[in-house]
């Protein structure tokens, strides 16, 4: 059989969508890319004459690996869409896999009882004064790429600004006064509020306000050259491969949410935070694992190419690429 290696965040989403072509794995590193996962059971889903093998990482990390022309690059990975836009010759989109936000998205937070200090944050505007210091999960990622829309280039350009940190390490870091600010995503969306953190802005209820749109966050992708390095035909094969994986986890919403909560528990503990229960577990999964995740269809490639588009109209996207889905 040939082996795939198929990457993505730790984040429940992702981990949701594709136990069913990779077998259910034990949670570990989120940031050590290399180590092999630990199984707990076997594929569900026939997967013909691939093996799929899953690599948890940040996205941040697989964002960095997919850009890197030294490093071997994945099969298939996740990636956000701003990071896309720099590899788009090198891996395709597929129509399943990715995460809309309607009208919510990433979030950027302060604490509550920040307004007494020196340096104030007690709304938007104030994110412009000297000496704000702001968490991002990563300048490759569409959550940072909107934070620069939010803000504007000049700002978004002001390197001692942004501190990068992994994303389960922002939300502690705004509330020990590390940063006066953090840009939260994933499971973030829903506990900041936990840590006795508020809210300043978020990204997705901005780009809905601004075009109508669902604001498109992460993708799935694969590597153009499979086909000539397996066979005319493989690209399709492993779309659709992929797609049944996610159809497969979405029929059986309860027994895939189930299967996240050691991650999201893992997740929780990187944070210095109360493990969720499984309620907010399913609300985080509901959010992002949506009909646009089995097929994004016209919608949501429309939706990416506009994105990209006001990206590059800003300053903050090099070139926006034409978008075909596998």
């Amino acid at each position: 059989m040939i082996e795939l290696t198929l990457a993505h965040s730790p984040d429940p989403d992702d981990v949701f969508m594709w136990w069913p072509i990779t077998g259910k794995i034990a949670p570990g590193s989120a940031h050590d890319a290399g180590a092999p996962p630990r199984m707990l059971s076997a594929p569900v889903l026939p997967t013909g004459r691939f093996r799929f093998r899953a690599v948890p990482a940040d996205i941040e990390v697989l964002n960095r690996r997919a850009l890197d022309p030294a490093a071997a690059p994945f099969d298939v990975t996740a990636l956000s869409v701003r990071t896309w836009a720099d590899v788009a010759d090198r891996y395709r989109i597929t129509r399943c896999g990715a995460s809309f936000g309607d009208g919510f998205g990433p979030k950027l937070v302060c604490r509550r009882d920040q307004r007494g200090e020196e340096t104030t944050i007690g709304c938007e505007g104030c994110l412009s004064k000297p000496g704000v210091r702001i968490a991002i999960p990563g300048r490759r990622t569409t959550a940072f790429l909107m934070l620069g829309m939010v803000l504007g280039r000049e700002l978004a350009r002001d390197n001692a600004r942004f501190v990068e940190m992994p994303f389960d390490q922002i939300i502690p870091a705004v509330a020990s006064k590390k940063v006066h600010a953090g840009l939260v995503i994933h499971e973030g969306q829903l506990t900041f509020a936990d840590a006795g953190l508020r809210l300043l802005v978020d990204v997705g209820a901005w780009w809905k306000e601004r075009t109508g749109l669902k604001l498109p966050l992460g993708i799935n992708a694969v590597r153009t050259d499979l086909d000539s390095l397996h066979g005319p035909g493989t690209l399709a094969e492993i779309g659709a491969l992929l797609s049944a994986s996610v159809k497969y986890a979405m029929d059986r919403r309860e027994e895939s949410t189930a299967y996240t909560m050691p991650w999201a528990e893992a997740n929780a503990v990187r944070a210095g935070m109360a493990a969720p229960d499984l309620a907010r577990v399913d609300r985080y999964c509901r959010m992002y694992v949506s009909d646009e995740t089995l097929d994004m269809g016209q919608a949501g490639l429309a939706a990416i190419e506009r994105l990209l588009r006001e990206g590059e109209t800003a300053g903050l996207v090099e070139r926006a690429p034409t978008v075909s889905l596998l």
